[in-house]
């Protein structure tokens, strides 16, 4: 979509948040392999499946980038990280989506307008005030089945499509999609044994070792009736939905996989997309195409696995 290029304009449909006009619908996919109906993997608004994609926040880590543009709409080549990413939910069959939107709000709607050049509706609906990572859905009562939520600046290669129907098969409330990352920490570091004297024995030494870490690509498929456990109006992270949820005997997922994978808030993922969007421009439009990829669910926690565990604070 050209920076410039206009589209109908928003309207304000009954529940007071911004729509735009119908899409085309999705074509139509088989059936679960646990013998859920095609209508439930494909999302219960028949082929319309819903998604919501979080883009409020400040975006500090790229200041002073987003001091004038907010972090979704900065550029990945020709196009802004939002636009590439509402393209790839659309080929997904994701085409109901709603943006969380805040900060510098006014400017995401004048680019991506009620999101008819792309084939979707777009709702919007604005935060008065910071209520975290998704504090926001508990508003959001159009929400009637499953539903796929993402944060609006992640580059990847996942197939939002498999993700979605292993969500539906597994039973979960909430399946998170993981990537593993590689932490190096800058320092030595000291294996100790037991002490003597004032002092405790050092039986080994690792330079700057490397580990592992599996992390959340900031992609979701959710459940609809874990919105009954956000607060309404109050701050409210992911972390915090997940320890209720399993306190609660919930099922929460993860969905593993080793594709490619960008946070774009931060600076040097931002950077190193910026770098190889030529390489992977075309991968990114066709999810899950990229060579060596792989993905699979793993094994939930939550019912069945005996009680969480908060961690003390």
């Amino acid at each position: 979509m050209e920076w410039g290029e206009s589209t109908r304009s928003n309207r304000i449909d009954g529940h007071g948040v911004r729509s735009g006009g119908r899409p085309p619908d999705a074509p139509a996919e088989p059936a679960s392999r646990n013998g859920a109906s095609a209508a439930s993997a494909n999302g219960g608004n028949g082929s319309r499946r819903q998604a919501v994609i979080l883009a409020g926040g400040r975006g500090s880590r790229l200041a002073p980038y987003t001091t004038v543009l907010p972090k979704p709409l900065l550029p990945i080549g020709d196009q802004p990280i939002l636009d590439l990413v509402i393209r790839q939910l659309a080929r997904s069959g994701f085409v109901d989506i709603t943006l969380a939107v805040g900060y510098l709000a006014h400017l995401i709607e004048a680019v991506l307008q009620d999101g008819s050049q792309h084939g979707v509706s777009l709702r919007y609906r604005k935060e008065t005030k910071p209520l975290g990572t998704v504090g926001p859905l508990a508003s959001m009562d159009h929400l009637d089945d499953t539903f796929l939520m993402m944060n609006g600046d992640i580059l990847t290669t996942l197939d939002y499509t498999d993700l979605y129907r292993a969500h539906v098969t597994s039973g979960n409330a909430l399946t998170v999609a993981t990537h593993v990352r590689t932490v190096t920490s800058e320092y030595g570091v000291l294996e100790l044994g037991g002490g003597d004297g004032a002092t405790l024995r050092v039986t080994g030494f690792r330079e700057k070792p490397a580990i592992d870490h599996r992390v959340s690509m900031g992609v979701y498929v959710v459940d609809r009736r874990v919105r009954e456990h956000i607060p309404a109006g109050q701050p409210f992270n992911l972390p915090d939905l997940v320890w209720r949820l399993l306190e609660a005997g919930e099922r929460v997922g993860s969905y593993s996989y080793d594709g490619f994978w960008l946070d774009v808030g931060r600076f040097d993922d931002y950077a190193q997309a910026i770098e190889r969007y030529d390489e992977i421009k075309d991968a990114l439009l066709a999810p899950g195409g990229e060579p060596g990829a792989s993905a699979a669910p793993e094994p939930a926690v939550g019912a069945g696995a005996g009680p969480a565990r908060r961690p003390a604070r």
